[in-house]
């Protein structure tokens, strides 16, 4: 599996560790950047450039997921989100790790590299890349809902 990773400041470090810990597991990983610390760095290019990456990479029939650290996440997943056809999740425990992917089809992972600690963070991301969508009827027409919205600026009921 293709795995795109990007992240600010305040993720480097869990990314760097992330890119040599998941590619020893035999992921395909690519680095959305930033290439070196800049306190004043700006995240949401990074974001949306692995985001964009992973939509690309889903439509071309390639298997891809996508990771986006920050201190928090929060901003993270926002830019993410911003990016037509990703579902970015914000992962806080592996309950919620494994029920973006379960649930929610999620294709893009978010999480606070201030918020856990490397082991922690490491758990939650390998949690949320090994769990498969159930392709359950009720989910797949939520996010069908979603969809839609996203597309036609429709809601759905």
């Amino acid at each position: 599996m293709r795995v795109h990773i990007a992240t600010d400041h305040a993720g480097m470090e869990l990314s760097s560790h992330l890119i040599t810990a998941l590619t020893a597991k035999g992921f395909e990983m690519v680095d959305h950047g930033p290439a070196a610390y800049d306190a004043e760095d700006d995240y949401p290019s990074f974001c949306i450039n692995a985001a964009l990456a992973v939509v690309a990479d889903q439509a071309a029939g390639v298997d891809a997921l996508g990771i986006v650290l920050g201190g928090s996440g929060n901003g993270e997943q926002i830019a993410a989100n911003k990016v037509k056809g990703v579902r970015a999740a914000l992962a806080w425990n592996l309950d919620t790790a494994k029920l973006a992917r379960e649930h929610n089809d999620a294709n893009v992972v978010a999480v606070g590299g201030r918020q856990h600690s490397v082991e922690e963070a490491t758990a939650l991301i390998e949690a949320f890349l090994a769990e498969p969508f159930s392709n359950a009827e009720r989910h797949v027409r939520r996010i069908g809902k979603i969809a839609t919205y996203e597309a036609t600026g429709e809601v759905v009921e």
